[in-house]
């Protein structure tokens, strides 16, 4: 007797554990593909708390962007977001299309990075042969002031010695 109670009373604990609640469609529910528009946004927002934006500040608050790009209000996504998640099917395809998009966009950013980056590598390679070849151009015109120099010196010692010459000759 004393283990049909026992059985009993856990057969009820474990009947009462599990959820078969079915939450009712709310009226205002948002489309499947607006969802993952939108869980997208959210997430990408959620990402962008640490970084610094164009007006240098952290921990900005992306959401109310996100919810006014979609005319969404809180309490909308809420019920829709509460609705979906009841349903672990519907939701699980919602985040792996989430989950694609994210790293689609990941790949774009990637490749757009890589870009910068070698015009980034290009430009400073430039810079740097372009200050090579004005460092040479300065070198050259250094080497040619310095063969005037020279080629003045001789000019005026030869004339000097063809004075000196003229004078022994002459006699003057």
């Amino acid at each position: 007797m004393n283990k049909f109670i026992y059985i009993l009373i856990l057969s009820v604990f474990f009947g009462a554990c599990t959820s078969n609640t079915i939450i009712k469609k709310p009226k205002n529910l948002i489309a499947k593909e607006q969802m993952v528009d939108l869980l997208t946004d959210i997430f990408i927002a959620e990402g962008g708390d640490n970084i610094k934006n164009i007006n240098l500040q952290r921990n900005a608050n992306y959401f109310p962007f996100v919810f006014e790009k979609y005319q969404i209000d809180t309490i909308r996504f809420r019920e829709s977001n509460y609705y979906y998640t009841s349903r672990i099917d519907d939701y699980d395809e919602i985040l792996e299309k989430i989950d694609a998009r994210l790293k689609e966009l990941k790949q774009q950013y990637d490749v757009e990075i890589k870009l910068t980056d070698s015009l980034e590598r290009v430009k400073k390679d430039s810079l740097r042969d372009l200050k090579k070849t004005t460092n040479a151009k300065f070198k050259k015109t250094d080497s040619l002031k310095n063969i005037k120099k020279k080629l003045d010196i001789f000019q005026k010692n030869r004339n000097g010695n063809k004075a000196l010459s003229l004078r022994s000759r002459y006699g003057r």
